[in-house]
């Protein structure tokens, strides 16, 4: 639950909670890049340090939010429905990441805000965090579908951060040479990160037997291995 903090100002009285302080950091480092100071954040939360750090512990926990509601951001291309089983995995990973890559191009600073975080703050822990909220989401996902075939899910969680990974190591690839990635650039990105992707799933597949083909519907595959399973046991 998050606490909410009184601020009076000339229109009256306005509470400012965690979330309101997140929308201000992303806004600061939209505008000024990815470097921002506490001093510029609680200004354009409307708010003195002290009361800032009211609601955050230190910049760690602010950088922890914002990884949170980034990746939340960037999970939401993927859908919680599964509705992308039912095209063909290249298809539907193409369409995840150019969704991902319209987010990230949003908030580009916000991204290198948090690829940079862990080495201003000299500590690792704080790199975890950036991929732990979406592997964790993923590897839900990846295991509900996994317990319907079913397939081993003991490597899942190695799997997911493994995906996530290497996604956010190539999409600071993407960034790194301009302030806004050229749409040849970004189409390079989708296209790299789509066969990078796949690739990893694929090995995770084949390591249980399952030769998978990127441009069949994935439940299509599962649905024959489930067929072949069951006559081999009849």
């Amino acid at each position: 639950m998050y606490t909410a903090l009184v601020v009076r100002t000339s229109a009256g009285t306005a509470a400012v909670t965690r979330d309101d302080i997140v929308n201000a950091a992303i806004r600061v480092i939209d505008r000024d890049g990815p470097r921002p100071s506490m001093d510029d954040i609680a200004r354009e939360a409307g708010i003195t340090k002290p009361r800032l750090y009211r609601q955050f512990a230190d910049k760690g926990d602010l950088f922890t939010e914002i990884a949170t509601r980034m990746s939340q951001r960037a999970f939401s291309a993927a859908g919680s429905d599964m509705t992308l089983m039912l095209a063909p995995p290249r298809v539907a990973l193409r369409r995840v990441f150019t969704d991902y890559a319209n987010g990230i191009l949003e908030h580009p600073n916000v991204f290198r805000y948090l690829g940079q975080a862990p080495v201003l703050q000299q500590s690792g822990v704080l790199q975890l965090d950036l991929g732990r909220e979406a592997s964790g989401r993923l590897s839900a996902m990846a295991r509900s579908v996994a317990e319907a075939v079913p397939l081993e899910t003991s490597g899942i969680d190695y799997l997911s951060r493994a995906l996530v990974g290497a996604v956010v190591a190539i999409t600071d690839l993407w960034l790194r040479d301009s302030d806004r990635p050229s749409q040849g650039e970004t189409d390079e990105f989708i296209d790299q990160a789509t066969e990078l992707v796949w690739g990893l799933i694929d090995g995770f597949l084949r390591r249980q037997g399952i030769e998978a083909d990127p441009d069949v519907p994935i439940f299509t595959t599962f649905a024959e291995v489930n067929r072949s399973r069951a006559g081999d046991a009849g």
